[in-house]
């Protein structure tokens, strides 16, 4: 994919802003325990939830309410509304949170996220999502006035490893020892 990670436009003027987005997933309900902390109360992530209606391999656990695919849909529906709405001081305080940890339970709520509900994984819908966020970066890049397409930083980790590469062979041909590459 194409990348707006940039600090200039395509004229060479720095950015007024922060271009670019960091995408990062984990599939059902992992992310509870990695980095759904960070997008409830740390900074600001606009974040996409995506949910498979017809599951691949369902199971149902004897004494399990639901199953394992309803739980992650559970979730999956659950999370971007924790996410706009939040939870305030005043409906801590009404549920008899004690006061010490009204702080830690307070979430504000605001926001963004995108759920998007697919009928099955497969071939097709797969190539849905790609092209989705394919014409997301380039939207962006053309409404941020960038070059979503240049790879300047990626060239010069390129030019790097090549440097890294010659000094490797001749360590291992020659034993010439390590120095310093730049």
């Amino acid at each position: 994919m194409e990348s707006n990670g940039k600090g200039v436009s395509i004229d060479g003027l720095p950015l007024p802003f922060e271009a670019g987005e960091i995408d990062f997933g984990e599939p059902g309900t992992n992310g509870q325990h990695s980095f759904y902390q960070l997008i409830h109360q740390g900074r600001v992530i606009p974040c996409d939830f995506i949910g498979i209606m017809k599951s691949q391999q369902p199971v149902y656990l004897k004494g399990e309410t639901v199953s394992n695919h309803d739980e992650l849909m559970s979730n999956f529906f659950a999370q971007p509304d924790a996410l706009a709405y939040g939870k305030t001081p005043e409906q801590l305080l009404g549920e008899k949170v004690p006061n010490h940890l009204i702080a830690h339970k307070t979430f504000s709520g605001n926001r963004p996220s995108l759920s998007l509900l697919l009928p099955s994984l497969n071939a097709y819908n797969i190539g849905q999502l790609l092209a989705i966020y394919e014409h997301r970066v380039a939207v962006e890049g053309f409404v941020w006035g960038i070059n979503s397409f240049d790879q300047w930083g990626v060239e010069l980790g390129k030019s790097l490893a090549s440097q890294v590469r010659k000094q490797l062979n001749l360590s291992r041909t020659k034993g010439s020892p390590w120095r310093a590459l730049i």
